[in-house]
């Protein structure tokens, strides 16, 4: 890289975020604090801007959703800044008095120096990003190989009808329990695990994925029960291969290795990363220090040496192992890339804590030589916490409270024989904990952050743990005291306390014996004590089993939701429960879980037994996965302190952190006959890892080694989370050092004790049986406290902080007019529905509205002679037999939405939706057959001149959108424009149509007081049915709305519905009469809003491609009638495109 790029110190490349832009690989180590996001956007803004690429070639890809949102916020805040100061640079130089934007960074001042081409061209490049920006590709790693399989088509291994699944716990336990039962049920000989070990085993082999099993089972080194617990681990994982595959079963992993085999595959493996190149020049990669084998792998296939490709991580927060992160996978690719640089400057903490960290673990190996802490420079210069005035009596010592590193001590007693135990000490370090987060909460530190000043308040301290368990304790804690706390934890909610009280009480409603009615009795939903339930007499047991069997009744009448409401109203749950310690927690938990509930029971249409067995099974799922869809709620949004583990803290912030545990680490020293996960080296230089995972248990072949090479990876990983958590901080640390035998393998106390030489990491352990600081090495930035039993106090937050309330007085005046509206509430009023939005109606309406329930499913309309004499025209409707209604319509377009009318097997497509939609809907008496039937017709159809007489059959399902759902302004939105009407639109009407045009008069109709008169202020949504790209034979597009209609157009006085009744004539008048007009020109602007920021060089005249209403009742097949080159059943409209660019205009809140 060249010297405008980056700078050397310390041996070490500091990467210049304004230097020459990358190329081909590079590995950017980016330590805590020093902006990975600001730097991935700026290098993305900076290629577009300069014009290396457009933003549909950049890649950039995380992990996890939350961060994927946050780095594409911050990606758009990027562009959107940086457009602002271009602009304004050209403006200042065109126009010396206009103001230039102020705090530009170092970013904005490169680009916007240059001269007025360059800036010219800069600027329309940003602005054509941000007109496109949600075709950015900003992903997860998982949504980034689902999407590359979906675009490489037949060279990607992508199962189109395959059924996703979060995990595969199920399928395992089920496959786990038959293969266990094959291997020894008719066996005389005891197995050699239990079925619970054997579950756990397969658990761990299905969830290592490609991990090689070992140790190898080979006669000579490898028998008995090592061997067979191989062979039972490895038919496992070939078991639920074969039935993941035979079901269709489709998982997280399978997105990667999927991807992976298609790269690799020796045939078209080439082609594939090759469509892939062409389709992404520039890739940035986040967090890749959470990468895997596969992910490298398709990184490295796809785009190494091929294209420009940025990796930023940090190996020092590689903390995932439990999940399948591999940091050795970015070792690798640190020793193939082109250039390696580092991110130097620490934005996020004080420089005397960034130095004293440093002085902590500085030129520390946390797990390989090659993961070295190394120097960072503050960009922070100055303590932002401080001390006003002298700490309170009984508070910390003055000196050290604004310390960096504050050390809480228990000494070590050279009398005792034997080191303190850790059942002792974890309590009374809990109780200093809560003692010193009182006493600095009444004490007179201020915080000044974002150049405001303030008092230490609960909210700026963070409580970090290794387990959610322990936060809840140090929580129980701190609310007993009367700090506000909340786990801020990735627990599920089933694993809590409230999921198993709810099971109880299910399983009493189920069968209100009474025994079960005495356990429903000590859950929280009734609350009795066990002395009030040894103390009741039989009135008392009478009472209580009939309350039971009402709720009982309740639950299976009316569902979840009502049995919650009844109890909540009939025993006071909600106070009494906040009547207690931790009641908030637990009446979130339990509230959450009641929904859940609920849902599962309505979706899923379980009885009692049923919903009682999804809830075991989600808390079986709880405690073998950790984390499912239940993650837990914060019970309460207050000024609280944060309490969280150290992995879900990664990324965040905090001004002050405690850190309780990190004196604290169990390291057994016997082997369990867990299964272990560990890197076996590889190759003639042993240079190359390969991941294991050893499956043989106590005394297999190469166990000890496996397990000491094992050990050695975990303490490296603690070492790492240490660093996490030591980072986090912006001004402030606190932890604790007290002596035990735990304390040996700590990471803080082998920090400690360890070498002070780059590169060394330190032993595994260390003796505790002497004071680490004795001889202290650790310098002005740390406080070395002695703990000290203080008296517990209950915090009392100063009047301050909790000022007068007073209710607000409502003095504004409302917009009776504004609301969220539709087509359907704009004509509800004249077809004599009570459909209309109510005033000032705030929020988006849930449902697509069936349009047709609007004006009845039957229109009357004029008969049309000449149009009933034409051939064919007395051909019956296939839909003739079939009922009419707003089910049946609701029905029609469900299964029009799903079915791909491409489909080879159109007819089994159409049949297979119509079960499922007849399954869960009330559309009227008929079979899957007939329905099918009588849609296909429908699809076979010619479209007419308006789509060059194509039929649905024939649109690619890429040429064809779906239920395009939209909302835009009316008249400004939020901010009121203007002041228009629906009548509004009727001199746009006659302006743009003739008299003689089919619609000509539809002006006429919209004069009506009950359409005119509605106001237009507010958001208007809908959903369109289809929107279909056209394109002609130069291969320019047109886009046509699509809008399917189920009216029956016939007499209900016997008279069979034919073809004729839909002939175009008489669609004109239905049209009419139903005001569909309005509903296709609002369509029209909706789509046209669309393609302004989507299509490349819209024009209104060449790209709207008009509406399409298809009256499928009407639409016969490929010989359905023809009147004036117009299919029956099929009403096309060509409307001019000035009006309808005239009629956003007006809806805008403009003036055409």
């Amino acid at each position: 890289m060249s010297d405008t790029n980056t700078l050397a110190v310390d041996d070490v490349t500091v990467f210049n975020v304004c230097g020459e832009l990358p190329t081909g690989t590079t590995v950017l180590e980016a330590s805590a604090g020093t902006g990975k996001t600001f730097t991935i956007a700026a290098l993305a803004a900076r290629y577009v801007a300069d014009g290396v690429a457009d933003l549909d070639q950049l890649m950039l890809v995380t992990f996890g959703r939350t961060a994927t949102n946050d780095l594409r916020m911050r990606v758009r805040e990027r562009f959107v800044g940086l457009e602002r100061s271009l602009a304004s640079t050209r403006a200042g130089r065109e126009d010396p008095a206009m103001p230039v934007v102020e705090g530009r960074d170092e970013v904005e001042r490169l680009l916007c120096a240059g001269d007025a081409e360059t800036l010219a061209a800069r600027h329309s490049r940003i602005v054509r990003a941000l007109s496109d920006f949600d075709a950015a590709t900003i992903a997860t790693t998982h949504e980034f190989c689902l999407h590359m399989l979906d675009g490489l088509g037949v060279l990607g291994e992508r199962e189109p009808n395959a059924v996703f699944v979060e995990h595969l716990s199920e399928l395992t336990r089920e496959v786990a329990g038959d293969v266990y039962l094959r291997r020894y049920a008719s066996s005389p000989a005891l197995p050699p695990m239990t079925y619970p070990e054997a579950l756990q085993l397969a658990n761990d082999a299905v969830a290592a994925g490609d991990s090689r099993l070992v140790p190898i089972p080979e006669p000579a080194a490898c028998s008995g029960a090592a061997a067979e617990r191989v062979a039972f681990a490895q038919e496992v994982r070939d078991e639920v291969h074969r039935r993941k595959e035979a079901g269709r079963l489709f998982t997280y992993d399978d997105m990667l290795t999927r991807l992976r085999d298609s790269l690799a595959h020796p045939r078209y493996g080439e082609a594939a990363a090759d469509r892939l190149r062409r389709r992404y020049h520039i890739v940035l990669v986040d967090e890749f220090q959470d990468t895997d084998p596969v992910q490298w792998e398709i990184l490295r296939r796809a785009f190494h040496t091929h294209a420009t490709l940025i990796l930023i991580g940090d190996p020092k927060q590689a903390i995932y192992a439990f999940r399948g992160a591999d940091v050795f996978s970015y070792l690798e690719a640190v020793g193939a890339a082109d250039r390696v640089a580092t991110l130097s400057t620490n934005w996020r903490s004080d420089d005397a804590l960034v130095d004293a960290v440093q002085t902590l673990v500085g030129g520390a190996a946390l797990g390989d030589p090659r993961i070295v802490v190394r120097p960072v420079v503050a960009a922070q210069r100055e303590r932002r916490l401080t001390l006003r005035g002298a700490a309170p009596a009984g508070g910390a010592a003055t000196a050290g409270l604004t310390a960096p590193i504050r050390m809480r001590v228990e000494r070590y007693d050279a009398e005792l024989e034997r080191l303190p135990s850790v059942t002792t000490l974890r309590p009374q370090i809990l109780a200093d904990l809560v003692a010193d987060i009182t006493a600095v909460l009444s004490s007179n530190l201020t915080l000044d952050l974002d150049r405001e000043t303030h008092e230490i308040g609960p909210a700026d301290i963070a409580v970090l743990v290794k387990r959610n368990e322990r936060g809840e304790a140090i929580r129980d804690a701190l609310t007993a005291a009367g700090v506000p706390a909340v786990m801020l934890g990735a627990s599920s909610v089933f694993a809590s306390e409230m999921a198993t009280q709810w099971l109880t009480l299910l399983t009493a409603l189920e069968q209100p014996r009474q025994s079960l009615v005495r356990n429903a009795a000590m859950t929280c939903f009734l609350g009795w004590s066990f002395t009030r339930l040894a103390a009741a007499d039989e009135d008392e047991l009478s009472l209580l089993s009939q309350r039971v069997r009402w709720w009982s009744r309740t639950l299976a009448s009316s569902g979840v939701a009502a049995l919650l409401e009844a109890i909540t109203a009939d025993t006071g749950l909600a106070e009494r429960l906040l009547g207690q310690v931790g009641g908030e927690r637990r009446l979130t938990d339990l509230r959450h879980i009641g929904q859940s509930l609920h849902a599962a029971m309505t979706s899923g249409q379980l009885g009692v037994s049923a919903l009682i067995e999804w809830l075991r099974e989600q808390i079986a799922d709880a405690r073998v996965n950790g984390l499912t869809e239940g993650t837990r709620r914060l019970e309460t949004d207050a000024d609280a302190v944060h309490i969280l583990t150290v992995h879900r803290s990664k990324g965040l912030e905090f001004p002050i952190v405690y850190l309780p545990e990190a004196w604290d680490r169990h390291v057994s020293s016997d082997d369990t006959g867990a299964t272990l996960r560990l890197h076996h080296r590889t190759g003639e230089d042993q240079a190359t890892f390969e991941r294991v995972i050893d499956v043989g248990g106590v005394g297999g072949p190469g166990r000890m080694a496996r397990l000491d090479a094992c050990r050695r990876e975990d303490a490296g990983e603690e070492l790492r989370l240490l660093y996490v958590a030591l980072t986090r901080a912006q001004c402030q640390v606190v932890t604790w050092w007290a002596p035990s035998r735990n304390t040996e393998s700590s990471a803080l106390h082998r920090f400690l004790q360890g070498p002070r030489h780059e590169g060394v990491e330190p032993e595994l352990r260390y003796p505790a049986k002497a004071d680490p600081f004795s001889c202290s090495h650790l310098g002005p930035g740390f406080s070395l406290e002695p703990m000290v039993h203080r008296s517990p106090q209950v915090w009392q937050p100063e009047p301050s902080r909790h000022p007068h309330l007073r209710a607000e007085t409502f003095d504004r005046e409302l917009d009776l007019a504004w609301r969220r509206t539709s087509y359907s509430s704009l004509t509800a009023a004249v077809h004599g529905l009570d459909l209309a939005t109510g005033a000032v109606g705030s929020e988006p309406e849930a449902i697509k509205e069936d349009d047709e329930s609007q004006a009845a499913a039957a229109i009357p309309v004029p008969s049309d002679e000449e149009a009933a004499t034409s051939p064919g025209m007395d051909r019956l409707s296939p839909m003739a037999e079939l009922p009419s209604g707003t089910a049946f319509g609701t029905a029609v377009h469900a299964i029009l939405e799903t079915v791909d009318p491409r489909s080879a097997d159109l007819l089994g497509a159409l049949r297979a939706a119509a079960a499922a939609e007849l399954s869960r809907s009330q559309a009227g008496p008929m079979t899957a057959e007939a329905l099918a039937l009588g849609l296909l017709p429908a699809l076979l159809t010619p479209l007419g001149s308006l789509a060059d007489q194509r039929r649905l059959c024939d649109i690619d399902a890429r040429d064809r959108l779906p239920e395009l759902t939209f909302e835009f302004p009316l008249a400004g939105g939020d901010q009121v424009r203007s002041d228009i009407a629906l009548g509004a639109v009727a001199p746009l009407l006659r302006r743009h149509l003739g008299r003689d045009e089919p619609l000509g008069e539809y002006a006429d109709l919209l004069d009506h007081p009950a359409l005119a008169e509605q106001p237009l202020r507010g958001y208007l949504n809908g959903s369109i049915d289809a929107v279909l790209r056209l394109r002609d034979s130069e291969g320019e597009p047109r886009y046509a709305v699509v809008d399917y209609k189920t009216n029956w157009l016939g007499e209900f006085n016997g008279e069979v519905l034919t073809l004729g009744h839909y002939a175009p004539p008489r669609l004109t008048a239905a049209m009419m009469n139903a005001h569909y007009p309005l509903q296709a020109l609002l369509y029209a602007v909706a789509v046209h809003r669309m393609l302004r920021w989507r299509q490349p060089g819209y024009d209104p005249e060449r790209h709207l491609g008009g509406v399409l209403y298809l009256f499928v009742r009407g639409m016969g097949g490929a010989d359905t009638p023809v009147v004036d080159d117009v299919p029956c059943g099929v009403f096309s409209w060509l409307p001019p495109a000035q009006l309808i660019v005239d009629l956003s205009d007006l809806l805008d809140g403009g003036r055409p």
